[in-house]
C-alpha cells in the first residue's frame, strides 16, 4: 500500500505577466515572472457515484501576502493569510485580512476588491501549474496499541478519512498527522490536525472547488470523526472574521498509516 509523502509534495503555479496577466494580484509585481512553490499539507479525492466523475485537489501550505524580489518591505498592507486550493484544471485562492470585507482592492484596481473566496480556471489566471503529490510505503496500523506504539515511536505518521456525503458523493482525505495524543496506560488516542480540505457539497454541486472548507479532524476511532470547519464568524452585527467555529460530526472510515518515507514509488 502507498500512501502521500507530503514532506516532497509540492504544487507550483507560474506567473507570467508577458503573457497572461494575472487575475489574483494585490499588486504591481517588481518583476512580470514568478513560480511559486509551496509544500502541500493535505489532499481531498471527490467521486461522483452517478456520474462518475472523479477529480483530486490538493491545499497548499498556508503563507502572507508579499511583495515579491524587493530589497526592503516584502509585507504587503494590509497584510493578509494566503493559502491556495488547486486541481488539474480550477483553483480556489483563500485570503484572510483582520476582518472580512476589508475592500482591498486588486490590480489593476479596474477588476474590483480581492474577495475572501477567488476561484476560477487554472488557464485563465496562470500561464501553468504543477502538482507533485508523491507517494511512499505505508502499513496500516490496524489497533490503538499499534498506533499509540508508533506515535511513542516518533513514527511518521498519515491519516485518511473517508465517507460519503448525499448518498451520491464518495470523499477520501489524506493527510499528515501533525498532532496526536497519546495513553499507554489505557491505549487510547485522538488526533486532532490539519489544515485540510472538507467539501460542503450540496447533492447537485457542479463547481466542487467552491464546496471546500478549511478544517481540522479529531478521531479516537475508526468510525467517528469530528471536524471544525473555518468560516465567517461574526464579531459584530457588522465585522466577521474568518474562524475555525462550525462544527461537523459525521460516521467515517478512518485510517492510520505509518509512512515509510525511505520506501518511495
Amino acid at each position: 500500500m502507498t500512501v502521500p509523502d507530503f514532506a516532497r509534495s509540492f504544487l507550483t503555479f507560474r506567473i507570467d505577466w508577458n503573457l497572461k496577466p494575472s487575475l489574483t494580484s494585490s499588486h504591481k509585481p517588481p518583476f512580470t515572472l514568478n513560480n511559486a512553490r509551496i509544500q502541500i499539507e493535505s489532499s481531498c479525492k471527490i467521486r461522483d457515484r452517478v456520474s462518475g466523475r472523479a477529480q483530486t485537489f490538493v491545499l497548499g501550505a498556508a503563507c502572507k501576502t508579499e511583495y515579491v524580489g524587493v530589497e526592503r518591505n516584502m509585507w504587503t498592507q494590509p497584510n493578509a493569510d494566503f493559502c491556495m486550493v488547486l486541481s488539474a484544471d480550477s483553483f480556489l485562492i483563500l485570503k484572510s485580512w483582520d476582518r472580512n470585507n476589508k475592500g482591498v482592492l486588486r490590480y489593476p484596481a479596474s477588476l474590483g476588491e480581492q474577495p475572501e473566496r477567488q476561484s476560477g480556471l487554472v488557464r485563465d489566471t496562470y500561464e501553468r501549474v504543477e502538482i507533485h503529490l508523491q507517494r511512499c510505503s505505508g502499513q496500516r496500523l490496524e489497533s490503538a496499541q499499534a498506533i499509540i506504539q508508533a506515535t511513542l515511536a516518533n513514527a511518521l505518521l498519515v491519516g485518511r478519512c473517508a465517507f460519503a456525503m448525499h448518498d451520491r458523493y464518495d470523499i477520501e482525505m489524506d493527510f499528515p498527522i501533525k498532532t496526536m495524543n497519546a495513553n499507554e496506560r489505557e491505549w487510547i488516542y485522538q488526533l486532532d490536525t490539519g489544515p485540510l480540505l472538507f467539501p460542503d457539497m450540496s447533492a447537485d454541486c457542479q463547481n466542487w472547488i467552491d464546496s471546500f472548507h478549511l478544517a481540522y479532524v479529531a478521531f479516537n476511532r475508526a468510525d467517528w470523526a469530528e471536524f471544525i470547519l473555518q468560516t465567517a464568524t461574526p464579531l459584530s452585527d457588522s465585522i466577521s472574521v474568518n474562524h475555525y467555529s462550525r462544527i461537523v460530526q459525521m460516521n467515517a472510515q478512518n485510517s492510520i498509516f505509518r509512512a515509510r518515507y525511505d520506501q518511495h514509488d
